[in-house]
């Protein structure tokens, strides 16, 4: 059976396809869904980083922002994206460093401020990790961001893994929504979309 994760990833595509044909500026050429002027999708968000430090939207702002949501223990999606990421910011070069990655956890009862300060940066020390401050603020940013996540039961008692979406946001340099990127297009794919959004 195919993946649930693929699947979601699909049928977001498909919802906002309309969006990406009316929103599409005639100057941009992505490979991913162009989800530009959509009122859909969340503007801003309010998160810690790994120092408790409240994170916002406008701490990045002149970067382009990619913003990938899952968790610490994920066994495939996580670790794929945030190589695939890795692998993208390598192929930019020097351009990479006008760009951050952030890894929302869907998942704050296990991943902690220093397990996101561990993780999140062995990919790429520029990576940063955030994390809802508590419950109502998963609720909210997920919902904005129209995440779907799910725990499901492990083999043990108290284990668990959780089914969530496998899709990206990219935010342009003046934090404008612009990208919905879909799971594993590969990082080639992904940073030349990402030296389109660095032209503008």
């Amino acid at each position: 059976m195919r993946n649930p994760l693929y699947r979601l990833g699909s049928l977001i595509a498909a919802s906002i396809l309309g969006f990406a044909l009316l929103g599409c500026s005639p100057k941009a050429s992505f490979t991913n869904v162009d989800i530009t002027g959509s009122t859909a999708f969340g503007k801003e968000f309010s998160l810690l980083d790994p120092d408790d430090k409240t994170r916002t939207l406008e701490d990045f702002k002149g970067k382009v922002v990619v913003m990938f949501f899952g968790y610490t223990q994920c066994p495939d999606v996580c670790p794929t994206t945030l190589t695939e990421m890795e692998q993208a910011m390598n192929l930019l070069g020097p351009q990479s460093n006008q760009v951050q990655v952030l890894f929302v956890t869907v998942d704050p009862q296990r991943d902690t401020a220093a397990i996101l300060k561990q993780y999140v940066p062995a990919f790429d020390p520029r990576f940063l990790g955030l994390r809802p401050a508590d419950d109502a603020a998963l609720e909210k940013v997920t919902k904005d961001f129209k995440i779907y996540y799910k725990k499901v039961p492990g083999s043990s008692p108290g284990s668990y893994t959780i089914d969530h979406t496998a899709g990206s946001y990219a935010f342009d340099r003046n934090g404008q929504l612009r990208l919905f990127i879909k799971h594993a297009q590969g990082p080639q794919t992904l940073a030349q979309d990402l030296k389109e959004l660095l032209k503008q």
